[in-house]
């Protein structure tokens, strides 16, 4: 049950979560397995070599979901669990990793890795900067 303090939690928690300043080196292997299976290898390594040396912006988690379409997973969720619990620890999360979407081709932002700690980030606080690095659609 979401509370006015848009904490989802029995305990209501209130742990703001930390971020890595990098995402992590097997961030970009499972981004990669992901990209796979919507876009040719070609276009999947030109994508990821990107991530790599893109900078890092802050985007809400709100509007990621939003521009993504995807749903807010529950709290229940193991991963989204897991990464809640290491918030609370005041463990640090790796930055998220996005392909851009496309209004005009009703193309939606691709989350290549970090959907799980998008929907913790989000449990906590929706209007929480979450740490991304995007990629330019190959689409255009």
């Amino acid at each position: 049950m979401t509370t006015k303090e848009n904490v989802t939690t029995e305990e209501n928690v209130t742990a703001k979560e930390n971020w890595k300043p990098e995402p992590e080196e097997h961030d970009y292997p499972a981004a990669a397995s992901y990209l796979s299976l919507v876009l040719p290898q070609a276009a999947v390594d030109a994508l990821v070599a990107e991530l790599r040396t893109a900078p890092t912006g802050h985007w809400k988690a709100k509007d990621l979901l939003r521009a993504s379409g995807l749903p807010l997973l529950p709290m229940e969720n193991p991963h989204v669990s897991s990464d809640l619990k290491k918030a609370e620890r005041g463990e640090v999360l790796s930055p998220v990793l996005l392909v851009r979407g496309n209004m005009k081709t009703k193309t939606p932002l691709q989350i290549a890795d970090g959907y799980h700690r998008i929907c913790a980030s989000f449990h906590i606080d929706e209007n929480a900067d979450i740490p991304c690095r995007i990629a330019e659609n190959p689409g255009g």
